[in-house]
Protein backbone atom coordinates (compact mmCIF):
# COMPACT_ATOMS: atom_id res chain seq x y z
CA UNK A 1 0.00 0.00 0.00
CA UNK A 2 1.37 3.40 -0.95
CA UNK A 3 1.47 5.78 1.97
CA UNK A 4 -0.23 9.07 1.24
CA UNK A 5 2.05 12.09 1.51
CA UNK A 6 0.42 15.15 3.02
CA UNK A 7 1.23 18.73 2.10
CA UNK A 8 2.66 19.31 5.55
CA UNK A 9 4.91 16.24 5.31
CA UNK A 10 6.35 17.41 2.02
CA UNK A 11 6.84 20.99 3.18
CA UNK A 12 8.66 19.84 6.29
CA UNK A 13 11.07 18.02 4.04
CA UNK A 14 11.75 21.11 2.00
CA UNK A 15 14.82 21.98 4.03
CA UNK A 16 16.38 18.71 2.96
CA UNK A 17 15.71 19.05 -0.73
CA UNK A 18 13.74 21.30 -3.03
CA UNK A 19 12.79 18.32 -5.14
CA UNK A 20 11.87 14.89 -3.88
CA UNK A 21 11.91 12.86 -7.07
CA UNK A 22 12.67 9.39 -5.76
CA UNK A 23 10.84 8.94 -2.47
CA UNK A 24 10.38 5.33 -1.40
CA UNK A 25 6.63 5.87 -1.18
CA UNK A 26 6.55 6.83 -4.85
CA UNK A 27 8.45 3.78 -6.11
CA UNK A 28 5.37 1.61 -5.88
CA UNK A 29 3.09 4.03 -7.67
CA UNK A 30 0.26 2.36 -9.58
CA UNK A 31 0.94 1.72 -13.24
CA UNK A 32 -1.65 4.30 -14.31
CA UNK A 33 0.50 6.97 -12.62
CA UNK A 34 3.52 6.04 -14.71
CA UNK A 35 4.35 7.17 -18.22
CA UNK A 36 3.89 4.50 -20.84
CA UNK A 37 6.95 5.58 -22.82
CA UNK A 38 10.15 7.49 -22.06
CA UNK A 39 9.92 11.30 -22.08
CA UNK A 40 12.02 13.60 -24.24
CA UNK A 41 14.95 15.28 -22.48
CA UNK A 42 16.90 18.38 -23.48
CA UNK A 43 20.37 19.47 -22.34
CA UNK A 44 22.89 22.18 -23.17
CA UNK A 45 26.61 21.73 -22.49
CA UNK A 46 28.79 24.82 -22.84
CA UNK A 47 32.51 24.80 -23.66
CA UNK A 48 34.39 28.13 -23.25
CA UNK A 49 37.24 29.72 -25.21
CA UNK A 50 36.38 28.60 -28.73
CA UNK A 51 38.13 26.07 -30.97
CA UNK A 52 40.66 25.90 -33.77
CA UNK A 53 38.28 26.30 -36.75
CA UNK A 54 40.11 24.06 -39.22
CA UNK A 55 40.29 21.34 -36.57
CA UNK A 56 36.52 21.50 -36.06
CA UNK A 57 34.77 22.15 -39.40
CA UNK A 58 35.42 19.52 -42.09
CA UNK A 59 36.38 20.62 -45.60
CA UNK A 60 33.94 20.18 -48.48
CA UNK A 61 30.19 19.98 -48.29
CA UNK A 62 29.39 16.27 -48.22
CA UNK A 63 26.42 15.71 -45.94
CA UNK A 64 27.25 12.22 -44.63
CA UNK A 65 30.75 11.22 -45.67
CA UNK A 66 32.45 14.25 -44.20
CA UNK A 67 35.96 14.10 -42.78
CA UNK A 68 36.25 13.58 -39.05
CA UNK A 69 38.48 16.49 -38.02
CA UNK A 70 40.95 16.37 -35.08
CA UNK A 71 38.58 18.06 -32.62
CA UNK A 72 35.80 15.64 -33.58
CA UNK A 73 37.98 12.52 -33.52
CA UNK A 74 36.86 11.44 -30.01
CA UNK A 75 33.26 11.46 -31.32
CA UNK A 76 33.97 9.37 -34.42
CA UNK A 77 32.33 6.25 -32.98
CA UNK A 78 29.19 8.28 -32.34
CA UNK A 79 28.85 9.96 -35.73
CA UNK A 80 25.54 8.17 -36.34
CA UNK A 81 24.18 9.71 -33.14
CA UNK A 82 24.69 13.44 -33.78
CA UNK A 83 24.32 16.22 -36.32
CA UNK A 84 27.27 18.52 -36.98
CA UNK A 85 25.63 21.95 -37.21
CA UNK A 86 27.13 24.70 -39.35
CA UNK A 87 26.56 28.42 -40.07
CA UNK A 88 24.60 29.21 -36.89
CA UNK A 89 25.42 32.34 -34.89
CA UNK A 90 24.13 35.22 -32.76
CA UNK A 91 24.23 38.61 -34.47
CA UNK A 92 23.75 40.33 -31.09
CA UNK A 93 27.28 39.33 -30.04
CA UNK A 94 29.07 41.17 -32.87
CA UNK A 95 31.58 43.80 -31.81
CA UNK A 96 31.14 43.19 -28.12
CA UNK A 97 33.45 41.83 -25.45
CA UNK A 98 35.18 38.61 -26.45
CA UNK A 99 33.73 36.47 -23.68
CA UNK A 100 31.42 37.67 -20.88
CA UNK A 101 28.24 38.91 -22.65
CA UNK A 102 28.29 36.07 -25.17
CA UNK A 103 27.39 33.38 -22.62
CA UNK A 104 23.84 34.51 -21.76
CA UNK A 105 23.22 35.14 -25.47
CA UNK A 106 24.15 31.55 -26.36
CA UNK A 107 20.83 30.23 -25.06
CA UNK A 108 18.74 33.38 -25.35
CA UNK A 109 19.82 35.30 -28.45
CA UNK A 110 19.47 38.51 -26.47
CA UNK A 111 21.49 41.70 -26.58
CA UNK A 112 23.44 41.86 -23.32
CA UNK A 113 23.65 45.33 -21.85
CA UNK A 114 26.86 46.81 -20.44
CA UNK A 115 26.05 47.68 -16.80
CA UNK A 116 27.96 48.43 -13.62
CA UNK A 117 27.24 44.97 -12.25
CA UNK A 118 24.53 45.76 -9.71
CA UNK A 119 21.87 45.79 -12.42
CA UNK A 120 22.55 42.80 -14.66
CA UNK A 121 20.73 42.60 -17.98
CA UNK A 122 21.27 39.41 -19.97
CA UNK A 123 18.96 40.45 -22.79
CA UNK A 124 16.48 37.62 -22.43
CA UNK A 125 15.28 34.37 -20.90
CA UNK A 126 17.29 31.32 -21.94
CA UNK A 127 15.70 28.40 -23.76
CA UNK A 128 16.13 25.99 -20.85
CA UNK A 129 14.33 28.32 -18.46
CA UNK A 130 11.52 29.06 -20.89
CA UNK A 131 11.05 25.31 -21.22
CA UNK A 132 11.18 24.94 -17.42
CA UNK A 133 8.47 27.60 -17.08
CA UNK A 134 6.25 25.80 -19.59
CA UNK A 135 6.72 22.12 -18.76
CA UNK A 136 9.00 22.03 -15.71
CA UNK A 137 6.16 21.31 -13.31
CA UNK A 138 5.83 17.88 -14.92
CA UNK A 139 8.92 16.79 -12.99
CA UNK A 140 10.13 17.30 -9.41
CA UNK A 141 12.97 19.52 -10.66
CA UNK A 142 11.87 21.93 -13.40
CA UNK A 143 15.50 22.16 -14.52
CA UNK A 144 18.94 21.10 -13.30
CA UNK A 145 21.88 23.54 -13.60
CA UNK A 146 25.43 22.23 -13.15
CA UNK A 147 28.91 23.67 -13.53
CA UNK A 148 32.52 23.67 -12.41
CA UNK A 149 33.52 27.27 -11.60
CA UNK A 150 32.24 29.51 -8.81
CA UNK A 151 30.59 32.72 -10.07
CA UNK A 152 33.00 35.58 -10.65
CA UNK A 153 32.48 39.11 -9.41
CA UNK A 154 33.60 42.56 -10.52
CA UNK A 155 33.88 44.28 -13.87
CA UNK A 156 36.28 43.15 -16.57
CA UNK A 157 37.67 46.60 -17.35
CA UNK A 158 40.17 45.15 -19.82
CA UNK A 159 37.46 43.32 -21.72
CA UNK A 160 34.85 45.90 -22.54
CA UNK A 161 33.62 46.80 -19.08
CA UNK A 162 31.13 43.94 -18.67
CA UNK A 163 30.31 42.29 -15.33
CA UNK A 164 32.05 38.93 -15.03
CA UNK A 165 28.84 37.53 -13.56
CA UNK A 166 27.37 37.54 -17.07
CA UNK A 167 29.75 34.81 -18.11
CA UNK A 168 29.35 32.84 -14.89
CA UNK A 169 25.77 31.71 -15.52
CA UNK A 170 24.42 29.86 -18.53
CA UNK A 171 20.75 29.91 -17.47
CA UNK A 172 18.61 33.03 -16.98
CA UNK A 173 15.03 32.96 -15.71
CA UNK A 174 14.61 36.48 -17.08
CA UNK A 175 17.03 39.24 -18.14
CA UNK A 176 17.70 40.22 -14.51
CA UNK A 177 17.78 36.77 -12.87
CA UNK A 178 20.61 34.30 -13.42
CA UNK A 179 19.85 30.76 -12.27
CA UNK A 180 22.55 29.48 -9.87
CA UNK A 181 24.43 26.40 -10.99
CA UNK A 182 25.53 23.71 -8.55
CA UNK A 183 29.27 23.02 -8.61
CA UNK A 184 29.52 20.64 -5.63
CA UNK A 185 28.63 17.07 -6.69
CA UNK A 186 27.23 16.00 -3.33
CA UNK A 187 24.86 18.98 -3.18
CA UNK A 188 23.78 18.33 -6.76
CA UNK A 189 23.10 14.70 -5.83
CA UNK A 190 21.07 15.83 -2.82
CA UNK A 191 18.83 17.88 -5.05
CA UNK A 192 17.90 14.64 -6.79
CA UNK A 193 17.52 12.47 -3.71
CA UNK A 194 16.11 13.44 -0.37
CA UNK A 195 18.91 13.56 2.18
CA UNK A 196 17.86 14.05 5.83
CA UNK A 197 21.36 15.20 6.74
CA UNK A 198 21.27 18.16 4.37
CA UNK A 199 20.42 21.33 6.26
CA UNK A 200 20.19 23.77 3.37
CA UNK A 201 18.43 23.91 0.05
CA UNK A 202 21.00 23.80 -2.72
CA UNK A 203 20.91 26.85 -4.94
CA UNK A 204 19.27 29.20 -2.43
CA UNK A 205 20.92 31.97 -0.51
CA UNK A 206 20.56 32.57 3.23
CA UNK A 207 17.57 34.90 2.73
CA UNK A 208 15.56 32.06 1.26
CA UNK A 209 16.51 29.57 3.97
CA UNK A 210 14.65 31.48 6.70
CA UNK A 211 11.58 31.62 4.51
CA UNK A 212 11.72 27.91 3.83
CA UNK A 213 11.91 27.36 7.60
CA UNK A 214 8.74 29.44 7.96
CA UNK A 215 7.09 27.26 5.36
CA UNK A 216 8.09 24.14 7.27
CA UNK A 217 6.47 25.47 10.45
CA UNK A 218 3.20 26.38 8.76
CA UNK A 219 1.17 25.42 5.73
CA UNK A 220 0.70 29.03 4.67
CA UNK A 221 2.42 30.62 1.70
CA UNK A 222 5.98 31.82 2.14
CA UNK A 223 4.81 35.17 0.86
CA UNK A 224 2.02 35.28 3.45
CA UNK A 225 4.63 34.80 6.16
CA UNK A 226 6.39 38.02 5.18
CA UNK A 227 3.47 40.02 3.83
CA UNK A 228 3.45 42.65 6.59
CA UNK A 229 7.19 43.22 6.29
CA UNK A 230 6.86 43.42 2.52
CA UNK A 231 4.24 46.13 2.69
CA UNK A 232 6.37 48.17 5.05
CA UNK A 233 9.46 47.81 2.89
CA UNK A 234 7.61 48.76 -0.28
CA UNK A 235 6.24 51.91 1.35
CA UNK A 236 9.67 53.00 2.56
CA UNK A 237 11.78 51.84 -0.34
CA UNK A 238 12.79 53.59 -3.51
CA UNK A 239 11.48 52.63 -6.93
CA UNK A 240 14.60 50.55 -7.44
CA UNK A 241 14.10 48.83 -4.08
CA UNK A 242 10.51 48.03 -4.96
CA UNK A 243 11.62 46.46 -8.23
CA UNK A 244 14.20 44.37 -6.38
CA UNK A 245 11.55 43.24 -3.90
CA UNK A 246 9.27 42.20 -6.75
CA UNK A 247 12.10 40.15 -8.28
CA UNK A 248 12.84 38.59 -4.89
CA UNK A 249 9.19 37.66 -4.29
CA UNK A 250 8.97 36.15 -7.74
CA UNK A 251 11.98 33.97 -6.93
CA UNK A 252 10.20 32.82 -3.77
CA UNK A 253 7.08 32.05 -5.78
CA UNK A 254 9.30 29.95 -8.03
CA UNK A 255 10.43 27.96 -4.98
CA UNK A 256 6.81 27.47 -3.95
CA UNK A 257 5.89 26.23 -7.42
CA UNK A 258 8.73 23.72 -7.22
CA UNK A 259 7.47 22.53 -3.83
CA UNK A 260 3.95 22.22 -5.16
CA UNK A 261 5.29 20.19 -8.08
CA UNK A 262 6.92 17.80 -5.62
CA UNK A 263 3.59 17.31 -3.86
CA UNK A 264 1.45 16.60 -6.90
CA UNK A 265 1.16 13.01 -8.14
CA UNK A 266 3.15 13.19 -11.36
CA UNK A 267 3.35 10.63 -14.08
CA UNK A 268 6.93 9.43 -14.12
CA UNK A 269 9.01 7.26 -16.40
CA UNK A 270 10.47 4.51 -14.24
CA UNK A 271 13.60 2.81 -15.59
CA UNK A 272 14.48 -0.69 -14.46
CA UNK A 273 17.56 -1.13 -12.32
CA UNK A 274 19.70 1.28 -10.35
CA UNK A 275 21.99 3.80 -11.95
CA UNK A 276 25.50 2.98 -10.61
CA UNK A 277 26.30 6.25 -8.86
CA UNK A 278 26.66 6.56 -5.11
CA UNK A 279 26.34 9.81 -3.20
CA UNK A 280 29.57 11.75 -3.86
CA UNK A 281 31.96 12.78 -1.09
CA UNK A 282 31.61 16.30 0.35
CA UNK A 283 33.33 19.22 -1.35
CA UNK A 284 35.01 19.60 -4.71
CA UNK A 285 36.75 16.50 -6.13
CA UNK A 286 40.54 16.41 -6.03
CA UNK A 287 41.02 16.70 -9.79
CA UNK A 288 39.33 18.68 -12.54
CA UNK A 289 38.82 15.54 -14.61
CA UNK A 290 37.05 13.76 -11.76
CA UNK A 291 34.93 16.84 -11.10
CA UNK A 292 33.74 17.04 -14.72
CA UNK A 293 32.95 13.32 -14.94
CA UNK A 294 30.95 13.42 -11.73
CA UNK A 295 28.83 16.32 -12.91
CA UNK A 296 28.18 14.62 -16.24
CA UNK A 297 27.14 11.45 -14.42
CA UNK A 298 24.78 13.49 -12.26
CA UNK A 299 23.11 14.98 -15.32
CA UNK A 300 22.61 11.47 -16.71
CA UNK A 301 21.23 10.37 -13.35
CA UNK A 302 18.75 13.25 -13.33
CA UNK A 303 17.42 12.14 -16.73
CA UNK A 304 17.52 8.42 -15.92
CA UNK A 305 15.37 8.90 -12.81
CA UNK A 306 13.06 11.37 -14.60
CA UNK A 307 13.85 13.92 -11.91
CA UNK A 308 14.08 16.55 -14.64
CA UNK A 309 13.94 16.70 -18.43
CA UNK A 310 15.87 19.97 -18.82
CA UNK A 311 19.49 20.51 -17.82
CA UNK A 312 22.57 22.67 -18.46
CA UNK A 313 26.27 22.22 -17.75
CA UNK A 314 29.18 24.66 -17.94
CA UNK A 315 32.58 23.04 -18.51
CA UNK A 316 33.92 26.42 -17.39
CA UNK A 317 32.90 30.04 -17.21
CA UNK A 318 33.16 32.45 -20.13
CA UNK A 319 36.89 33.04 -19.77
CA UNK A 320 37.94 29.86 -18.02
CA UNK A 321 41.54 29.93 -16.87
CA UNK A 322 41.53 26.32 -15.70
CA UNK A 323 45.01 24.82 -15.67
CA UNK A 324 45.15 21.71 -17.87
CA UNK A 325 48.59 20.69 -16.77
CA UNK A 326 47.26 17.19 -16.17
CA UNK A 327 47.29 16.74 -19.96
CA UNK A 328 50.57 15.57 -21.42
CA UNK A 329 52.56 18.49 -22.81
CA UNK A 330 50.17 21.20 -21.62
CA UNK A 331 51.34 24.10 -19.46
CA UNK A 332 49.28 27.17 -18.75
CA UNK A 333 45.67 28.26 -18.49
CA UNK A 334 42.90 27.46 -20.94
CA UNK A 335 42.16 31.10 -21.73
CA UNK A 336 45.82 32.01 -22.03
CA UNK A 337 46.49 29.19 -24.49
CA UNK A 338 43.38 30.07 -26.52
CA UNK A 339 45.28 33.24 -27.55
CA UNK A 340 48.05 31.18 -29.08
CA UNK A 341 48.83 33.78 -31.82
CA UNK A 342 49.43 30.80 -34.12
CA UNK A 343 52.64 29.95 -32.31
CA UNK A 344 52.83 26.19 -32.98
CA UNK A 345 53.80 25.09 -29.46
CA UNK A 346 50.99 27.08 -27.82
CA UNK A 347 48.43 26.21 -30.47
CA UNK A 348 49.11 22.49 -30.04
CA UNK A 349 48.48 22.76 -26.31
CA UNK A 350 45.22 24.59 -26.96
CA UNK A 351 44.15 21.89 -29.41
CA UNK A 352 44.76 19.22 -26.75
CA UNK A 353 42.44 21.03 -24.34
CA UNK A 354 39.64 21.19 -26.92
CA UNK A 355 40.14 17.51 -27.77
CA UNK A 356 39.90 16.68 -24.06
CA UNK A 357 36.50 18.37 -23.94
CA UNK A 358 35.19 16.36 -26.89
CA UNK A 359 36.52 13.24 -25.16
CA UNK A 360 34.33 14.09 -22.17
CA UNK A 361 31.37 14.52 -24.50
CA UNK A 362 32.09 11.13 -26.02
CA UNK A 363 32.06 9.62 -22.53
CA UNK A 364 28.78 11.37 -21.74
CA UNK A 365 27.03 10.38 -24.96
CA UNK A 366 28.30 6.79 -24.88
CA UNK A 367 27.01 6.36 -21.36
CA UNK A 368 23.61 7.72 -22.35
CA UNK A 369 23.59 5.41 -25.37
CA UNK A 370 24.32 2.38 -23.16
CA UNK A 371 21.21 2.92 -21.01
CA UNK A 372 18.25 0.99 -22.36
CA UNK A 373 14.75 2.43 -22.00
CA UNK A 374 12.58 -0.40 -23.25
CA UNK A 375 14.11 -0.83 -26.69
CA UNK A 376 15.46 2.67 -27.13
CA UNK A 377 18.35 4.36 -25.37
CA UNK A 378 18.45 7.38 -23.09
CA UNK A 379 20.40 9.14 -25.85
CA UNK A 380 17.72 8.26 -28.42
CA UNK A 381 15.20 10.00 -26.17
CA UNK A 382 17.21 13.19 -25.76
CA UNK A 383 18.42 16.33 -27.54
CA UNK A 384 21.91 17.32 -26.40
CA UNK A 385 23.47 20.55 -27.69
CA UNK A 386 27.23 20.87 -27.16
CA UNK A 387 29.37 23.81 -28.21
CA UNK A 388 30.32 27.36 -27.42
CA UNK A 389 30.03 31.05 -28.12
CA UNK A 390 33.25 31.50 -30.13
CA UNK A 391 34.40 29.80 -33.31
CA UNK A 392 38.05 30.86 -33.21
CA UNK A 393 39.32 31.18 -29.66
CA UNK A 394 42.37 33.09 -30.84
CA UNK A 395 40.51 35.85 -32.71
CA UNK A 396 37.06 35.70 -31.02
CA UNK A 397 35.13 35.15 -34.27
CA UNK A 398 31.42 34.48 -33.76
CA UNK A 399 30.20 33.23 -37.15
CA UNK A 400 29.60 29.53 -37.77
CA UNK A 401 29.73 28.52 -34.11
CA UNK A 402 31.11 25.09 -33.13
CA UNK A 403 28.00 23.02 -32.38
CA UNK A 404 26.82 19.43 -32.38
CA UNK A 405 23.29 18.23 -31.66
CA UNK A 406 23.28 14.67 -30.33
CA UNK A 407 20.38 12.31 -29.76
CA UNK A 408 17.44 11.41 -31.96
CA UNK A 409 14.84 13.43 -30.04
CA UNK A 410 12.50 10.41 -29.84
CA UNK A 411 12.64 10.07 -33.62
CA UNK A 412 12.21 13.78 -34.38
CA UNK A 413 15.86 14.31 -35.34
CA UNK A 414 17.74 12.57 -38.17
CA UNK A 415 21.31 12.13 -37.00
CA UNK A 416 24.46 10.82 -38.70
CA UNK A 417 25.19 13.83 -40.90
CA UNK A 418 26.17 17.47 -41.08
CA UNK A 419 23.54 20.16 -41.49
CA UNK A 420 24.74 23.25 -43.32
CA UNK A 421 22.24 26.01 -42.73
CA UNK A 422 22.38 29.19 -44.83
CA UNK A 423 25.18 31.49 -43.68
CA UNK A 424 24.42 33.60 -40.61
CA UNK A 425 21.34 31.63 -39.62
CA UNK A 426 20.26 32.61 -36.08
CA UNK A 427 21.12 29.96 -33.50
CA UNK A 428 17.72 30.79 -32.03
CA UNK A 429 16.17 29.06 -35.06
CA UNK A 430 17.58 25.85 -33.61
CA UNK A 431 16.30 26.74 -30.15
CA UNK A 432 12.83 27.32 -31.55
CA UNK A 433 12.89 23.95 -33.31
CA UNK A 434 13.98 22.25 -30.08
CA UNK A 435 11.17 23.94 -28.14
CA UNK A 436 8.65 22.68 -30.69
CA UNK A 437 9.96 19.13 -30.24
CA UNK A 438 9.49 19.52 -26.49
CA UNK A 439 5.84 20.33 -27.14
CA UNK A 440 6.26 24.08 -26.56
CA UNK A 441 4.67 25.85 -29.51
CA UNK A 442 6.29 29.28 -29.35
CA UNK A 443 5.94 31.40 -32.50
CA UNK A 444 9.41 32.84 -32.05
CA UNK A 445 12.34 32.80 -29.66
CA UNK A 446 15.09 35.38 -29.22
CA UNK A 447 16.11 36.67 -32.63
CA UNK A 448 14.77 33.65 -34.51
CA UNK A 449 13.46 34.02 -38.04
CA UNK A 450 11.68 30.67 -37.95
CA UNK A 451 12.34 27.12 -36.76
CA UNK A 452 15.54 25.60 -38.16
CA UNK A 453 14.70 23.39 -41.12
CA UNK A 454 16.31 20.08 -41.97
CA UNK A 455 16.56 18.49 -38.52
CA UNK A 456 14.12 15.67 -39.32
Amino acid sequence: MVRKLSRRMILRGAGASLALPWLESLKAAPSEERLKEPPLRMAFLFMPNGVRPDHWTPPGDDEKQYEITPHLKPLEGLRDDFILLENLWHKNTIGRNGHWPKVPAWLSGGYVERTVGSDLDSGGTTIDQLAAQRIGLNTPLPSFELGIDSPRTGIDTAGGGFPRALGSFLSWADPKSPVPKEIIPQLAFDRLFRNPRAKVVSGLDSKHHSLIESLQRDDSSVLDAVLDQARSLRQKGSTSDQARLDEYFESVRSVERRLEASMRPQKRWINAGKFPLDRPRPGIPDTHAEHVRLMLDLMILSFWTDSTRISTFMFGDAQSSQDYGFLNGVKGSFHGLSHHRNIPAQREQYEKIINWHTEQMAYFLNRMKSLDEGGTSLLDNSMILFGGTLKDGNSHTVENLPLILAGKGKGAIRTGRRLRAPEKTPLCNLHLAMLHRMGIEEKSFGDSTGALEGLS
